[in-house]
């Protein structure tokens, strides 16, 4: 008896599939963000030796202003205990500015002073790295919300009381809000919107789809400071001192730009959901759904009465603090103004205690839910919750000493000094318009960002490069973090080297056994695709008209 083998050839992958999977591939590459700077370290040595022995300079010029009186002020400034020197607010007249030129040289890191520098200075950039105290400072308060189940029962609530023709609009809207605490927009809110929409007869992946948009596509802007404000800013403005010391942005600078990005985000998201995702998908067959993972959500284990009486008293302890903070700001002469020019925004001690003050409204808010709802009982238990949020940002402290070994090192050799001057002079020979090489520096964002995501890695890479270029072409460092803002977040819906993609496949197949990476991708192409389109021309309006991006955050210098 003989028995034929019969050779079954798989079908052939088309050519969208075979791309899909060289984006998986490459993004399974690439290493852990941790040892990607390790290596850009080592880049950065290797390469200022390289270009110091090559004797590489550029000369440039600079607008010298004339020396000016200062005097000290009664405010102390952010962090210090000494009086600020205070210049005269009147400028001096542009006749007394002088030009003059400056020649910078690269410096090698493996020369005699290099070393000397690398290790007597190692710990002292890390401590100098403000964002890891003000990530810290901000998570005492975002953590304990979070812990205690504030940040999701709001998600719960607001999609809960959603009428059903506003249903994507709300979820996508929460989903860019939730970036305050990442996880649970992840955790809660994707499988909560697939669930919201099942329940009112809609196919749930459509819901799934829209909750992912709004966390993920729409990541990078909100219409509170979120903890990655923070970090982001800070590098920003390491960035800016590699050129220019005496200029820094503060935390709100893209505050207007992110609150109209928001609801520009939520609107174009809740369409997209609604004109192609819903019509691609057609009437759900229960038939297709696959067995219930116990990933693929996170219930709550509070009673509906108890989780209504926490957020009484969340709302309850924000109202404290708002009538608190507007004590300590709204009075003249009161504490948070300027002592000097009275002024809230701007130079004032309430613009540089707002992650204080962001710590003080979610910790405050939390408490009162965890007493409210009961999810959280005694002193011990809520430093358990804040150490255990903590305990989370391990990996990302460790980042961030090698960041700040990076961007000091950078600093140190000159190099972006010269390639800002390099390529300032090149993009001045070829006339490009300052809008045309944002576009294309957000477009850079958005294709880097297939392959190398994270918010945090790719702007500390990113910064130290553009920034100095684009402040020799006047363009404000606050403009060009928008531009990153928007090219980092649209693509993260549709690269498979996001941390939480194989998640959103597991949320998929509870609706659709059969799902994989790439139902999820084609799904999600729309929103990348439309809302980058958008959201670009946007921008463009935006920067065209002028508009300062936040408070005291002009487009141009």
């Amino acid at each position: 008896m003989t028995t034929d083998t019969i050779e079954v050839t798989p079908p052939e992958r088309s050519f969208g599939q075979r791309m899909l999977d060289g984006i998986e591939r490459v993004g399974n590459r690439i290493p852990h963000p941790a040892m990607l700077f390790v290596y850009l370290i080592v880049g950065v040595i290797i390469l200022s030796q390289i270009l110091y022995f090559l004797n590489v300079k550029a000369t440039y010029e600079t607008v010298a202003p004339p020396p000016q009186a200062t005097h000290q002020s009664e405010y102390y400034g952010a962090g210090s205990t000494k009086p600020i020197e205070v210049v005269p607010e009147q400028p001096a007249p542009a006749k007394d500015y002088k030009v003059q030129h400056e020649t910078t040289k690269v410096s090698g890191l493996l020369t005699g002073n290099g070393v000397r520098h690398i290790f007597t200075a190692f710990v002292s950039t890390f401590q100098n790295f403000s964002a890891m105290a003000l990530i810290l400072v901000v998570m005492i308060g975002v953590g304990l919300a979070e812990e205690a189940g504030l940040i999701a029962a709001l998600v719960r609530k607001l999609v809960a009381v959603a009428p059903p023709s506003g249903l994507a609009f709300i979820i996508v809207l929460i989903g860019v809000v939730s970036s305050i605490a990442s996880d649970a927009g992840y955790l809660v809110l994707i499988p909560l919107g697939a669930a919201a929409y099942l329940s009112v007869g809609r196919h749930p992946l459509a819901g799934m789809a829209a909750g992912f948009a709004g966390v993920s596509a729409g990541f990078g802007v909100n219409f509170l400071i979120t903890p990655i404000d923070t970090v982001l800013t800070e590098i920003t403005n390491e960035a800016i001192h590699l050129t220019d010391p005496s200029r820094t942005i503060d935390l709100t600078a893209n505050l207007w730009f992110g609150i109209f990005s928001t609801i520009l985000v939520a609107i174009v998201g809740a369409l997209i959901t609604t004109w192609f995702v819903e019509r691609s998908l057609g009437k759900y067959d229960p038939s297709e759904a696959g067995e219930a993972s116990a990933e693929a959500g996170e219930e709550s284990q509070v009673t509906p009465e108890a989780e209504s009486r926490g957020l009484r008293f969340a709302l309850l302890g924000l109202i404290g603090v708002v009538i608190g903070i507007a004590l300590l700001t709204a009075i003249p002469g009161a504490p948070l103004r300027n002592p000097e020019t009275g002024s809230v925004i701007g130079d004032s001690p309430f613009m540089d205690s707002l992650v204080f003050v962001i710590m003080i409204v979610f910790f405050v808010c939390g408490f009162c839910f965890a007493r409210g709802a009961g999810t959280i009982k005694g002193s011990t238990a809520i430093i358990n919750a804040i150490t255990k949020q903590w305990q989370t940002l391990a990996g990302m402290l460790l980042l961030f000493l090698l960041i700040a070994q990076f961007l000091d090192y950078f600093s140190y050799s000159n190099i972006a000094t010269v390639a800002a001057v390099k390529l300032g002079d090149l993009v001045e020979r070829a006339n490009v318009g300052g809008i045309w090489l944002l576009v294309l520096f957000i477009l850079v964002t958005a294709v880097i960002d297939l392959i190398l995501t994270g918010a945090v890695g790719q702007w500390a890479i990113f910064a130290p490069i553009f920034i100095p270029l684009f402040l020799r072409l006047n363009i404000s460092p606050a403009t060009v973090l928008a531009a990153y803002r928007l090219g980092d977040s649209p693509l993260n819906v549709i690269t498979p080297a996001m941390a939480y993609f194989p998640l959103i496949v597991i949320f998929a197949q509870r609706y659709r056994k059969s799902a994989g990476i790439g139902t999820v991708i084609a799904m999600m192409i729309p929103y990348a695709l439309i809302l980058l389109v958008v959201w670009g021309l946007f921008f463009i309006i935006w920067y065209l008209l002028g508009i300062p991006l936040g408070p005291g955050a002009p487009i141009h210098l």
